[in-house]
């Protein structure tokens, strides 16, 4: 388990898995947490200061299907991210309150158990300061300030005594809050894909196309140059020329640099998780890739050229049945997320 501060390491694509079936585990806290087959423990991302507990995981649970926590009481974290659809969102960009919308798609909660810094851009540092940041943002979660976020769950008498389990009394603050909805989402995982079980040892769990795709994913298509490792990302931020306007030779986003604000990082978005693709459409961080055909395509012609496009994105000359292969393996990421449904009565 990575704690604190430090470096999540990574190796190339299915290295870990033919170690053996057996899946591995996390420890933290009072919680053992049974990893999906093809995840690995010692990449997982803990702070220090919020061990998991299963008493913080049931009421941050809870706090992530609750709309109560933004202005009008309709937008939850999972309106946002909804477990129906991979715990993204179908549309390009997400309804706010008041219907308003960003520029920005929904990323995937799957699997941030392995990842430190969140969002597109990476400006939160964890999960714990990423869930405070939608609940202030006008048009996400619209509340006014914390505090009155605070109010809110505070006035709701059904959430004192899972306060009080979670921490050791009823007190609600905006930290209690961000750690118990961090603490539930690294919960919320995926593995045991067909590729996981072919990587395994079970050889017929992929097929002759699939077997091809994977083959070019980390060959001629090279996607695993930023798609690496067992959770098929490098947690790095590239650009691709996605919001390039060549007319105005400007972005229609900044990206990364918004955060560094150094050139390099202009456009510079960070490469998402691969696993359960198929079900976390559209892509892009603006949403403007429909399908996955459409980013094998996008990726195919090597982006959108720009100043600052990344030295890792080239043409692939792929041809049409290789595409339609590469597309194949990417449906063999699609593994299993364990209890999906919102609870079944919120506090009251």
């Amino acid at each position: 388990m990575v704690a604190g501060g430090a470096v999540l390491a990574f190796c190339a694509l299915g290295s870990n898995l033919a170690q053996g079936a057996e899946p591995q585990k996390v420890t933290s806290g009072d919680v053992v947490l049974v990893l999906p087959l093809g995840l690995q423990a010692d990449s997982a991302y803990i702070p220090e200061d919020n061990p998991l507990s299963k008493a913080k995981i049931k009421l941050g649970k809870m706090l992530y299907f609750d709309g109560r926590l933004s202005a009008d009481g309709n937008v939850p974290c999972s309106g946002c991210h909804n477990p129906y659809h991979g715990f993204a969102d179908p549309e390009p960009t997400s309804p706010g309150v008041g219907f308003a919308r960003g520029g920005r798609n929904s990323p995937t909660v799957l699997n941030r158990l392995f990842s430190a810094e969140q969002f597109w851009d990476g400006r939160a540092e964890d999960l714990e300061a990423q869930a405070k940041g939608p609940i202030t943002n006008p048009i996400e979660m619209g509340m006014p300030s914390h505090d009155v976020a605070v109010k809110k769950i505070a006035a709701i008498p059904g959430y004192g005594p899972l306060f009080a389990e979670a921490y050791g009394d009823p007190t609600v603050n905006i930290d209690r809050i961000a750690k118990a909805i961090a603490t539930y989402e690294r919960t919320v995982l995926t593995g045991d894909s067909a590729y996981d079980r072919y990587q395994a040892g079970d050889k017929a769990a992929l097929s002759t196309q699939q077997i091809r795709g994977m083959e070019l994913f980390a060959g001629k298509a090279d996607c695993q140059t930023c798609h690496v490792s067992f959770n098929f990302t490098d947690e790095n931020y590239h650009n691709l020329g996605v919001g390039w306007d060549a007319a105005s030779k400007t972005m229609a986003d900044k990206g990364r640099n918004d955060v560094t604000k150094a050139d390099v990082d202009i456009g510079a978005f960070k490469t998402p998780t691969l696993r359960d693709v198929a079900l976390t459409a559209p892509y892009m961080h603006d949403g403007s890739e429909a399908t996955l055909a459409d980013v094998i395509e996008f990726y195919d012609k090597g982006g959108n050229n720009n100043p600052h496009l990344s030295t890792k994105i080239k043409k692939l000359n792929l041809t049409e049945q290789e595409r339609d292969d590469l597309e194949s393996f990417m449906l063999a990421l699609t593994g299993t997320v364990p209890e999906p449904a919102p609870p079944a009565k919120l506090p009251q």
